[in-house]
């Protein structure tokens, strides 16, 4: 059914609630042109990954209803991409999760849909909202009167009493309002199913007098749906004429194909019991028994895009993971040399449009060979990680940090001031220099140290990293733990530290 409930109002946006509200009260036109408006900008929805996906699920709900349905299909599939974790908890990721099922037992997809409303009633409890546990059960309790309704199998009855006691749940659960409207329609069709007449007309009687001043067509519609069962079991099949009647009339005008589809064929058997002259019912049979054919062709169809799209989506994200981490050192978690090698152009580009000077950093760990040597392999990456969090530390968030190779790092400065490169350099080098090593090495004779080349000049890689390594030679014969600037660098003034120790 398109028809839906309320959903946490604080969670979606109010563009979303209006256009929600619009297509409750049938003003269709309106609710197009706000949809639209909403839609126009992609916006960066929610930080939170439950509640963007809140989000998108609702808007895909949206566009359904108003026969949007590619992007109603790309919206689910990326909502529904955003739901795959292991243990989905808290009260936006039951919402999310039933409104996702509710959204592809609407269009036919019945496959994943009843499991994933199941899934939402679990969390929902574990969640310990009422509320949200009563909206979950109404959505998944509606889901199996209409499938007991629609195929006349062996477990027809027994859908019927599963759906009886979710509805009774959802009623306990919540005051009066939409779910409790639709939980009493809803419920007497179940109790009409396993042949308790005298509950479902009561539950239905009841149903339709709380719909009529809220304006609730949808409870309204399967409230004298209901009724016009009851007559027709009763043999009263004028009445039940009238009731499927205006059933079918309160379904076309809030656009529920579902509620559509099932009150026509309802209505056209009636018709035909009692012999209508005209042959409407027969002709009403005939047309809808066609059209829902052809619905149900259509319905697979979307089903299986919306599936193949939530695959595609799914696999395009790991490849961009898998791409991702193969241009992270596993170890240190920088960028390897391959990442450098792909990103540094652009970097050095950009640094040069901007009219700056791009510096190069190559820094290399002292007596790394004695930390292997003496605290064994274990603690020599122990030692990498430290410094590669000390490079972290002393650099900005833009400026490219990499594991060249073994115990070398290079860093490239993005956007850097004309002297920011021997400034940064040093600082890193005072940083390891001053760093506590204890907890990572015990008590070693030497502890870590880097030497560090410095280099800036015309935006190529490969140059600047030649200069580099000539001034981080320089560096190493000088005596290690210090600072060398390239003599092509400029006039800049160059820094060194010799060891203290």
């Amino acid at each position: 059914m398109q028809q839906d409930y309320p959903l946490m109002p604080g969670r979606l946006p109010a563009q979303d609630r209006q256009v929600r509200l619009l297509l409750d009260s049938g003003r269709f036109e309106a609710a197009g042109a706000a949809f639209d408006e909403l839609t126009a900008v992609r916006p960066n929805l929610v930080a939170d990954q439950w509640d963007r996906a809140t989000v998108l699920v609702h808007r895909a709900s949206l566009a359904w209803r108003l026969d949007r349905i590619p992007l109603a299909l790309e919206l689910a599939a990326e909502g529904w991409t955003e739901l795959d974790v292991d243990r989905p908890s808290g009260i936006a990721a039951a919402h999310t999760i039933s409104m996702l099922g509710h959204l592809l037992e609407t269009i036919g997809h019945r496959a994943p849909a009843l499991e994933l409303m199941a899934l939402a009633v679990q969390v929902a409890r574990a969640a310990g909202d009422d509320d949200t546990l009563a909206q979950c059960l109404c959505r998944e309790a509606n889901a199996l009167v209409f499938r007991a309704v629609s195929r006349r199998s062996e477990s027809r009855e027994e859908q019927f009493r599963l759906a009886r006691a979710l509805f009774e749940e959802s009623r306990a659960l919540t005051g009066p309002g939409q779910v409790y409207r639709s939980a009493l329609a809803g419920g007497a069709r179940a109790h009409a199913g396993v042949g308790e007449h005298e509950t479902a007309e009561r539950l239905a009687a009841e149903a339709l007098r709380l719909s009529t001043p809220a304006e609730d067509l949808f409870s309204a519609s399967v409230a004298n749906w209901v009724l016009a069962v009851v007559r027709r079991e009763q043999h009263e099949l004028p009445e039940a004429r009238t009731y499927a009647s205006r059933a079918l009339d309160r379904a076309e005008t809030i656009r529920d194909t579902q509620l559509m589809m099932q009150f026509s064929l309802d209505l056209a058997a009636i018709c035909d019991e009692l012999s209508d002259p005209v042959g409407e019912s027969a002709a009403l049979r005939r047309t809808v028994s066609a059209s829902r054919l052809a619905v149900e062709t259509l319905q697979e169809g979307l089903g299986q895009a919306l599936e193949q799209r939530r695959v595609a989506v799914q696999a395009q994200r790991m490849a961009m993971a898998a791409q991702e981490a193969a241009l992270r050192d596993p170890l240190t978690g920088l960028t390897n040399r391959l990442g450098l090698e792909r990103r540094a152009p652009a970097l050095l580009e950009q640094t040069a449009a901007q009219g700056r000077i791009p510096w190069l950093m190559l820094v290399d760990v002292d007596w790394f060979k004695d930390v292997n040597d003496g605290a064994g392999h274990a603690a020599g990456d122990a030692a990498l990680q430290e410094v590669a969090h000390l490079l972290r530390r002393e650099c900005r968030a833009d400026d490219l940090i990499c594991r060249w190779a073994g115990d070398e790092f290079v860093v490239l400065l993005v956007d850097s001031a004309d002297e920011s490169g021997p400034v940064v350099a040093e600082r890193i080098r005072a940083a390891v220099d001053a760093h506590d090593w204890r907890l990572v090495l015990g008590r070693t004779k030497q502890p870590p140290t880097v030497s560090i080349g410095v280099a800036a000049g015309p935006a190529e890689l490969d140059h600047l990293f030649s200069a580099a390594d000539i001034a981080l030679y320089r560096a190493k014969r000088a005596g290690r733990n210090r600072v060398e600037i390239d003599q092509d660098s400029g006039d800049l003034p160059s820094i060194s530290r010799t060891d203290s120790r």
